[in-house]
């Protein structure tokens, strides 16, 4: 028996991706089937409008990473206005001034985290910083916004999840390979469309290029980074759970190693865990051997497979050879369907913007930040270390 879908929420789905502006009408199940090619127009993201008010004020403390540029923009397609900003590096802090002239720097963490007038923290500082700089921004009555991971021991968890619960303040992650790609974005609309019937599992793939000569010393050394599971696995962790509903989660096996990059023997190049949700499954694999060959820093993947078809999303790339990123594929009984999703917007920033003014929790909801967070952490401390080289 066929998955049951609804007309208005299946093709509010296709909108903003430009797909349905150029499906022909035989490409739609027969049910949503007009007689001639169905004309969505595309949505832009959600900007302010020119001279409008900021709705908000936020202020950086930490730039250890370039993920802080899109936390940045985000925030501003939101309605939030930069202000004010601190990091302890004065080379990071000068490259930051030159992107942001208008943005004043501030004497220490302290001016800002005393500042009432600001009501958003970001931060994308040395991930072992992350977790202890939110408990001080919620204690300073301020929410948070970090980049992944939000935590890298369950020690750390234990205190965010404490101070939030007395605070009440909100502890958000951007999790970008879901809130940034617009093909993710895309998915979870047809997916809550009913658009492959009930999600079973999904498989997350996130390899990444290693560029050592690039990245700092605390890049190589998991007292700082967590562990590959508890820092690129957090993505795909995070998509297990919206993309199958699931509200509670355990780790069913977890394994990592430093497979081919011995000089640097806190490091760990490849991982994977399996994970089980009280409504479907998961496989996440993630690795730092992207070669120099491809033309982005990793080709990712996310496979989600329900009872009436499956999306797979190639994230970076296509190596079929259609350009650009957020390359979607929707095969379902009737058909396969490819979905450009260029035009799709990207709500996050938006709702994280109006949670913090309303109080509500639109963007992410707490607990599913808080379960992403432990899935990896609990993954992390009981995986089996690898003990081939290659």
């Amino acid at each position: 028996m066929k998955p049951a879908l609804d007309r208005r929420r299946f093709l509010a789905a296709l909108a903003g991706s430009g797909a349905a502006s150029v499906l022909p009408a035989a490409a739609l199940p027969s049910e949503f089937q007009l007689g001639t090619s169905v004309i969505v127009s595309p949505s832009p993201d959600s900007n302010p409008e020119p001279g409008a008010k900021p709705r908000l004020r936020f202020a950086v403390i930490g730039i250890n990473h370039y993920h802080i540029h899109s936390m940045i923009e985000a925030a501003e397609r939101g309605g939030g206005e930069l202000v004010s900003f601190f990091a302890k590096e004065p080379d990071l802090a000068a490259d930051f001034s030159k992107r942001y002239p208008q943005v004043r720097p501030a004497r220490g963490e302290d001016e800002i985290l005393n500042d009432r007038s600001i009501q958003l923290v970001l931060s994308a500082g040395i991930p072992v910083e992350r977790a202890p700089l939110g408990v001080r921004v919620m204690q300073h009555e301020k929410d948070y916004m970090s980049d992944k991971p939000g935590a890298t021991t369950l020690e750390q968890l234990a205190e965010v999840r404490r101070v939030q619960a007395r605070t009440q303040r909100i502890y958000s992650i951007m999790y970008s390979e879901r809130f940034e790609n617009r093909a993710t974005v895309k998915a979870g609309e047809l997916v809550q469309a009913g658009a492959i019937g009930k999600v079973i599992q999904t498989v997350g793939l996130g390899p990444h290029r290693m560029n050592a000569r690039q990245r700092p010393s605390w890049f190589f050394d998991r007292q700082y980074f967590g562990g590959i599971l508890c820092d690129i696995a957090s993505h795909q962790a995070d998509q297990f759970l919206f993309f199958t509903g699931s509200r509670r989660a355990e780790v069913v096996a977890a394994q990592v190693g430093n497979v081919h990059n011995r000089q640097y023997p806190n490091f760990e190049d490849f991982g994977d865990v399996v994970l089980r949700g009280d409504h479907g499954t998961g496989y996440i694999r993630v690795d730092w051997f992207t070669p120099d060959g491809l033309a982005t820093w990793g080709d990712g993947r996310l496979t989600i497979l329900g009872t009436g078809g499956f999306i797979e999303i190639r994230k970076n790339i296509d190596l079929g050879g259609r350009p650009g990123d957020s390359h979607l594929f929707l095969v379902d009984q009737k058909q396969t369907q490819y979905m450009d999703c260029a035009n799709q917007p990207l709500p996050y920033g938006e709702q994280l913007i109006s949670d913090v003014l309303n109080r509500t929790q639109t963007a992410m909801s707490q607990e599913h930040c808080f379960l992403a967070m432990e899935l990896v952490l609990k993954a992390q401390k009981q995986a089996q270390e690898l003990n081939f080289t290659v």
